[in-house]
């Protein structure tokens, strides 16, 4: 969850009008991408695409709470 949820925030942060640091907030998006996509949970037999979907909803709802 901590690493969708760190992906969301530098994401943002480079969506951000006049972003400053891009090449570092790039390097690191690209850095939570491959450990995301790489995390032995998804790797195993079984994965489901809907389940990382759920990840993603479920840290994107963390971050909208106040």
């Amino acid at each position: 969850m901590q690493l969708q949820t760190d992906w969301h925030r530098t994401y943002r942060a480079l969506a951000a009008p006049g972003p400053t640091r891009t090449t570092e907030l790039r390097r690191r998006l690209q850095w939570l991408s491959v450990r995301l996509l790489w995390h032995p949970y998804w790797t195993g037999p079984g994965c489901m695409p809907a389940a990382r979907a759920e990840l993603r909803h479920q840290a994107r709802a963390l971050q909208e709470q106040p």
